[in-house]
């Protein structure tokens, strides 16, 4: 007896189609961009879809056949944009590079994407200069700017215009649609052990991760946000925040490099944004401004915030001082990189609001297409209990099952099933919240107990003089290692030692309380945004704690 088959349409789900659909359905609305050269920049959806049409043909003119790689050095704007859509879109691989990295790994990084042609705005042309020479598979480097801003002397042979070689061209072209499973981007780890690992992401795994970060228990986004992503479209896609607002046909707003809280705050307001999305430092800076200005937002009504656990102080600050919904997320590199968004269940409405704040400071709940689950050092499961913590493995549509040009499989068995252990330590509860409570290489391993890392900052953040803080393992004599807490006072504020540690009295157990405390100007951070502790594990290794 044969199966009986759908009689649907068989319509592979193509990147490009996103924005075909946006030029089709929301022909007019705006893609705002605060570019490198200083000026304010618009244009709609149907300029970018003819212009990403003339990327496409200008990238097939300097010889780029499907399943070359087109490198970006670039901030968030319309011409990232056009180049995310018109290699993508045309077979090409769109290779996103993190300028914030060192020097030598983004030479490594081109390389071992073997990146044919280099695109890259006017902020990098004093790096790419410097690195050409350690980039042998680029053969053709293009400044994303128009003739009038061309340098008039550069180390760069051949050096190309972007807007002259998309005017050379007609836009007479067609999309064409190909194998779903086909890459489309490549985004690389931030490295922070060994050379970077590269994510190759397909159409397919795309076009599904954009379906769900608009769903309401997701970013909640649709045709009437203004959306401005402050996350760089050179990690992890933007989060997906290119696709999702064409996907919806929702007005975006970039901001290009100017990320500060006195420039953000003006685009809010200038553009009407309604929704943003940004790693907690950025919202730190955005913080500060409005606070010494006395200023407040009048459109921007939720952001999604990421990269790092956000302190539930500054939950706490945007929410109540500024009116803004915080969705606290979670994800990787490798997952596309959405993970879990913290939304309450129907079942939460009638929770007090202090326990529905508590329930929303964690990480959140998986979105469909994705499942996760904790294991202990046995590789066996752990209770969802909210109190019981492992590590922290996922499987899903939009999750890598191994990295570019690295024949050994991250993934592991359980259960029968593959697994990616994301190398982070949670709880999870019987609502399927889950709650990173460490890195597993961060968390703090006292007398054989486990003290959060993550815990102790977020007191310390609470403190009314505290910036920034983070929370490391110092070798102790006798608990094998003890924590130490570093600071970054606000500016004028002097807290003390005794002040900080008396602080976490009542808030955690006394024996999990930081042993020290020192004050510094600033803390490390990793390309992405995250605390690097490796470097302050570093920087303090031979630290000797006090004895009492």
């Amino acid at each position: 007896m044969s199966t009986l088959m759908g009689q649907m349409m068989t319509m592979p789900l193509m990147i490009s189609s996103l924005l075909v659909h946006a030029a089709r359905h929301a022909a007019d609305t705006e893609i705002v961009s605060k570019r490198v050269e200083g000026d304010l920049h618009r244009t709609t959806y149907r300029e970018a879809e003819l212009r990403s049409r003339k990327v496409a043909q200008a990238m097939a003119r300097l010889g780029c056949v499907a399943g070359d790689r087109v490198g970006t050095l670039a901030w968030n704007g319309y011409r990232h944009f056009e180049l995310y859509y018109g290699t993508s879109g045309s077979q090409l691989v769109c290779h996103t590079i993190n300028p914030r990295l060192f020097p030598e790994q983004i030479a490594w990084i081109v390389g071992d994407a073997a990146d044919r042609v280099l695109c890259f705005d006017l902020t990098f042309l004093p790096l790419v200069e410097k690195l050409a020479a350690h980039m042998p598979t680029v053969q053709h480097f293009v400044l994303m700017t128009d003739r009038a801003h061309m340098p008039a002397q550069t180390g760069l042979p051949n050096l190309l215009c972007y807007e002259e070689l998309v005017e050379a061209e007609n836009g007479d072209y067609a999309w064409p649609v190909f194998d779903e499973m086909s890459a489309s981007s490549i985004c690389y780890t931030s490295g922070t052990t060994g050379n970077p690992k590269g994510a190759v992401y397909s159409h397919r795994s795309t076009i599904l991760h954009a379906f769900a970060s608009t769903m309401p228990d997701a970013m909640d986004c649709s045709s009437s946000d203004v959306i401005l992503p402050v996350v760089p479209m050179f990690h992890v896609n933007a989060w997906g925040l290119p696709y999702s607002a064409a996907m919806v046909g929702a007005k975006l707003v970039f901001p290009g490099p100017h990320l500060d809280g006195k420039s953000l705050y003006e685009l809010f307001e200038s553009e009407q944004v309604t929704f943003s999305a940004g790693v907690p430092t950025v919202w730190l800076g955005a913080i500060n401004f409005m606070k010494a200005n006395n200023l407040k937002v009048t459109s921007l009504k939720r952001t999604v915030i990421g990269g790092s656990a956000c302190p539930p102080s500054m939950m706490r600050t945007l929410e109540d001082e500024f009116g803004l919904e915080v969705i606290h997320a979670w994800g990787m590199t490798e997952l596309s990189p959405l993970g879990t968004l913290s939304k309450l269940k129907a079942k939460h409405k009638s929770l007090s609001p202090e326990a529905q704040h508590r329930l929303l400071e964690k990480q959140g709940r998986v979105i469909y297409g994705i499942d996760m689950a904790i294991v202990g050092d046995d590789g066996t499961e752990q209770p969802w209990d909210g109190k019981t913590t492992g590590d922290l493995v996922v499987r899903g549509q939009w999750v890598v099952n191994g990295y570019m040009g690295r024949p050994e499989s991250p993934l592991q068995q359980i259960g029968g099933q593959d697994w990616f252990p994301t190398g982070d330590v949670a709880t999870i509860d019987a609502d399927g919240f889950m709650q990173i409570t460490d890195r597993s290489k961060d968390v703090i391993k006292s007398g054989g107990e486990w003290i959060s890392s993550i815990d102790l900052e977020n007191v310390a953040m609470a403190h009314p003089s505290v910036m920034e803080a983070a929370a490391i393992s110092c070798a102790h004599p006798k608990w094998d290692e003890r924590p130490l807490l570093v600071v970054v006072r606000k500016a004028g504020q002097s807290v003390t030692r005794d002040e900080l540690l008396a602080f976490y009295d009542g808030r955690i157990a006394k024996w999990q309380i930081p042993d020290d405390v020192v004050f510094v100007d600033e803390l490390p951070h990793t390309a992405t945004g995250k605390l690097q502790k490796l470097k302050l594990r570093e920087q303090f290794k031979h630290y000797v704690l006090p004895t009492i």
